[in-house]
Formats: C-alpha cells, structure tokens, sequence
C-alpha cells in the first residue's frame, strides 16, 4: 500500500464525520457532499506529511467550503431543498416514525440555523453540536477566541428568540431535538 492509499483509506474514516458537519451547516446531503469531496481535492493537493491532526485539518476545510457555500446561497438568496420534511409520530415504537422524526426535526434545525449568519452558523454548529472548543473554531472564521465565543452566544438567543412557526409541530420538533443533543452531550445519562 503506497501513501495515496493510506492517505485515501485515512480520508474514508473522516468521510462520515465529514459529512455530518457538513450537513448539519448546510442542511442538504448533496451539498454536504460536495463540500466533503472538495475537501477530499484539497487534501490530495497538500502535503499530507505535514498535517498532524488530519481529521481536524479536514473538519476545518469543510467547514470553510460550507461557510463558502452558505455566502453563496445568501447573496443568491436561494433556499435549500429540505431532504427529509415527512409525516411523523405513527407510532412511539416504530422505527420508522422515529427516523421520519428524526429527519423532521433535522429540517426543522436547518430551518432554524437559516436565520443566522454562516459565522454564527459554524460557530453555534461546530461548538454546541460537535463540542469544539472555541480556540479551534476561532481561526475557522477568522476572528479571535473571544469573539468566536460572542458569535456562538449570540446564535443561541437568536436560535431561543425565534418565534414559534405557525406549525406547531415544528417547535415540538425543536424542543425534542434541544432535549435529544442535551441527553446525547450528558452521554445518555437520566435524571
């Protein structure tokens, strides 16, 4: 096995990382993956030697072609395609209704996320979802540790001043998922 295939089977590892911060920036999986893939066109343009944490330094390219892709979409002033906004609650048991749910209140987050800005997005996504310290992310948006800090604490009272949306389902959703990321950072634990 040459370095091109280390360096690939290393990528494929972060892939689904990867794709999971992508996605809950964008909120669409074909731009999730594209931004992954782009990422993928950096890494086999660098000097791989020299990276030390390459699933961080792979975090913070994608990251940046999201905040990229976000800028886009603003000065555009598209709309993402939600991918999964379905029908729920047939049943509490039920896998099925609880992946549509799931998908719901993912869509239902993107909608949510679309009133920040893509500094406050990254900063709010990569520090309350994915537990990134806010040194790292820092450089990410260019700015300082402190001011890293202000923009996630202001994305969190944009994200709890949002007026309840005409579905209330949508808010239901909402507060199901601040509930399920609270459990998922308490590893799970009741009570």
């Amino acid at each position: 096995m040459d370095d091109a295939d280390r360096l690939a089977a290393r990528f494929e590892e972060s892939r689904p990382h990867l794709r999971l911060v992508a996605y809950r920036m964008l909120g669409s999986l074909p731009e999730a993956d594209d931004a992954v893939q782009n990422s993928w066109l950096r890494l086999s343009g660098a000097n791989a030697s020299e990276l030390q944490n390459l699933t961080g330094w792979l975090t913070t390219v994608v990251a940046r072609e999201c905040l990229r892709t976000l800028r886009a979409r603003r000065r555009r002033r598209e709309e993402p395609i939600s991918d999964a906004l379905a029908a729920t609650a047939a049943g509490a048991d039920d896998p099925e209704a609880k992946a549509l749910l799931a998908d719901a209140v993912g869509a239902a987050l993107v909608i949510v996320l679309d009133t920040l800005t893509p500094a406050e997005r990254l900063a709010f996504v990569l520090h309350d979802i994915f537990a990134l310290p806010f040194d790292e992310i820092a450089p990410i948006v260019g700015r300082s540790p402190a001011a890293t800090r202000q923009l996630a604490s202001r994305a969190r009272r944009r994200v709890r001043g949002v007026p309840p949306a005409r579905d209330t389902d949508v808010a239901r959703q909402m507060s199901q998922y601040f509930a399920v990321r609270a459990a998922i950072r308490d590893g799970g634990r009741d009570g």
